[in-house]
């Protein structure tokens, strides 16, 4: 695939969006039951709002000189969520396929400004992002998502990410049911404030766990949903294997999970400050391929990142 060729040997890191759920609910008044935006797919406001939110993103990538990887609103879309979210299978399998025909309307309207835009069906959590409260077995995680990466793979994404995982079962499960249908798969993991995953893992572990039970299937990992300096030091303190990681989507606020699922109002943290602190992140990591953001952030915070990594590239 050359877009992914073009990824992977990039020296000039992709962007992508920022806090999509947290912009569409507490920025702009959206609502959703279990924070699942892909019911805002039936809703022309919220689908309006969000070719306007990905316009500027894209923008972005387009004055950067880059490319961008492109999210499917999918991340609570797989079909295990529907009874939660008060929908039928059906109704999940239909508005998945809606949510990768909007990126795919998104990605032709800029193919001509922004080379490459990448399809990137995104896989959630089973559970909470923040807690896992219960973590599937390999299989079940395989078994779970297959149905959503089997609509991705029928629907022409160019890969799939699975983000903000919580534990290395689920990782696994969700590589191999990408690789059995020849689906390039991100994994990206989510960290606390100590820079361990929430079921305490270390990032060195959980990356070095996944590549020896798949083979090393996926193109790289990520770290997202966390502020930089919650796991910097990590970064900083690594060897070989932080030549693993290719992506980072940090959070705007210092807040621990725990503390952020409490909180009423949203957090946006210092966006020049986070722009300048993804310069140490890339000092850390040699092979960073895509930068955006993740709760709290939007268009200012990574905009600020691309400042500080684009200019200082160029």
């Amino acid at each position: 695939m050359p877009h992914i060729d073009a990824l992977l040997n990039t020296d000039r890191p992709f962007l992508t969006d920022g806090g999509f759920e947290t912009w569409l609910f507490f920025q702009q008044g959206h609502s959703a039951p279990e924070f699942a935006a892909m019911m805002l797919m039936e809703d022309d406001k919220a689908v309006a709002d969000m070719r306007r939110y990905f316009d500027r993103f894209l923008g972005m990538a387009e004055a950067a000189g880059t490319g961008y990887v492109l999210d499917t609103n999918t991340w609570r879309g797989g079909l295990h969520w529907a009874e939660k979210i008060g929908r039928t299978v059906s109704d999940m399998i239909a508005l998945n396929r809606a949510a990768v025909r909007f990126a795919r309307d998104m990605r032709d309207t800029w193919a001509d400004k922004v080379t490459p835009v990448i399809l990137n069906g995104v896989v959630g959590p089973a559970g909470d992002g923040y807690a896992p409260e219960r973590t599937p077995t390999v299989k079940e995680a395989e078994t779970m998502h297959g149905p959503q990466i089997a609509i991705f793979k029928d629907e022409g994404v160019d890969m799939v990410s699975a983000i903000t995982m919580t534990n290395v079962a689920e990782a696994i499960g969700i590589a191999n049911a990408a690789s059995s249908l020849s689906l390039p798969v991100v994994i990206s993991f989510t960290v606390e404030t100590d820079g361990r995953l929430p079921t305490g893992a270390t990032l060195k572990n959980a990356i070095a766990e996944v590549d020896a039970a798949t083979e090393g299937a996926p193109l790289y990992y990520m770290v997202n949903c966390a502020h930089p300096e919650h796991f910097s030091d990590v970064l900083a303190g690594g060897r070989d294997w932080t030549s693993r990681i290719g992506g980072v989507r940090a959070n705007a606020s210092r807040l621990s999970h725990a503390e952020l699922d409490m909180s009423e109002e949203l957090d946006d943290g210092d966006p020049e400050e986070f722009g300048e602190l993804h310069n140490g992140i890339a000092a850390v990591l040699p092979k960073l391929r895509v930068v955006g953001g993740c709760c709290g952030t939007d268009h200012r915070h990574v905009g600020c990142v691309s400042h500080h990594l684009h200019r200082s590239a160029a």
